[in-house]
């Protein structure tokens, strides 16, 4: 019972900083020791990364780790560090939506107050699926987790940018609407950076507004003015930590010494 509470808790604390003038910086983690150090820096939630998990345990990203892999580490970083977590399912792990909602559900019982789904799939290579194929599984989702009384923010991931759509704005926006209507709590467009893209997208839907780390994207306090709500890190952060240890493991072999370690 006291479980349930808190986590009802950290779920309306969670879906409330999605509401405030300042966006949410989501400090996405990958492992307890990158959650603990999010938590030491005060960060207000946190969001694990698929594609940094996936490269730490020597998978390709788009679901070739397995679910319960996943969990386990989901549920590590839950037991270590107490501030709101969202975990990124990806496609959900299941083709079938009433097993994605099980799987959610499973991550609600370890703590998790927010998901990511996202709306293409992997196969030989990335694809948008039919947005009302998509709109009716998220719904079926949502029901689901409505019969279980399970409250889960989630968080859609649309990847029109991301694959280069055509009109991705207008495919955005589209989208959006449909998933909204089928139950979406936010809306996550990675690789949207140009700032009247950005705008044009808030301008014309109801949920708050998930950008990600790209290098063309403005900087905080403009992202703040023009309406964004929640800022991620996707996986650059794991990627140029990964960078920084091969150019230490360098030093160490052409110094022939531990010197550098202690400086």
């Amino acid at each position: 019972m006291l479980f349930r509470i808190l986590n009802e808790i950290r779920f309306m604390d969670f879906k409330q900083i999605h509401q405030q003038n300042s966006p949410l910086l989501l400090c996405n983690v990958w492992d307890v020791k990158s959650a603990q150090i999010a938590k030491e820096l005060n960060f207000k939630a946190i969001g694990t990364s698929s594609s940094a998990i996936a490269t730490m345990l020597g998978y390709s990203d788009g679901e070739e780790i397995s679910f319960n892999e996943l969990k386990y580490i989901v549920s590590r970083i839950s037991q270590t560090v107490n501030i709101p977590l969202s975990v990124d399912l990806e496609a959900g792990y299941n083709k079938d939506p009433f097993e994605i909602a099980d799987n959610i559900i499973m991550l609600s019982e370890l703590g998790v107050v927010g998901v990511n789904i996202e709306d293409s799939l992997v196969n030989d290579k990335r694809l948008l699926v039919d947005a009302k194929k998509f709109s009716k599984k998220l719904n079926d989702i949502c029901t689901k987790l409505n019969a279980f009384k399970k409250d889960v923010f989630l968080n859609i991931r649309t990847d029109t940018f991301l694959l280069g759509c055509a009109k991705p704005i207008k495919e955005t926006i589209e989208r959006t609407s449909r998933y909204k209507d089928a139950g979406a709590d936010g809306i996550f467009v990675p690789c949207i950076e140009q700032i009247n893209d950005i705008k044009a997208v808030i301008s014309k839907i109801e949920l708050p507004l998930n950008v990600m780390c790209m290098p063309k994207l403005p900087n905080f306090e403009i992202l703040k003015n023009i309406g964004v709500k929640r800022i991620s890190m996707g996986g650059f952060v794991y990627n140029q930590q990964s960078k920084n240890i091969k150019n230490q493991l360098q030093k160490i072999q052409s110094i022939n010494s531990f010197n550098c370690l202690f400086e």
